[in-house]
């Protein structure tokens, strides 16, 4: 007997999705970051937006939603260092 193998098995396919799975987490990640300060009533910048919706860290993004919680300004997301 022949054993079928598709092509969504295929370690390809397989690394495709998962990088498509970390895209998608970083957007929903930045989405949050700019609600929480939406829902705070910060204006955001256009600079700023850009460089939210640009990250792909995963932990940059949680740093700055954290910082988002307590940031008096969307600038302050920026504060301490880090990558973006």
């Amino acid at each position: 007997m022949r054993t079928i193998k598709y092509f969504f098995d295929h370690p390809f396919a397989v690394k495709e999705r998962e990088e498509g799975r970390e895209v998608g987490r970083a957007q929903e990640r930045a989405e949050m970051v700019l609600s929480i300060l939406s829902w705070r009533g910060i204006d955001v910048p256009p600079a700023v937006r850009a460089r939210v919706t640009a990250c792909t860290d995963l932990d940059q993004l949680t740093v700055w939603a954290e910082r988002a919680v307590h940031a008096a300004g969307a600038e302050e997301l920026f504060d301490g260092g880090g990558e973006g």
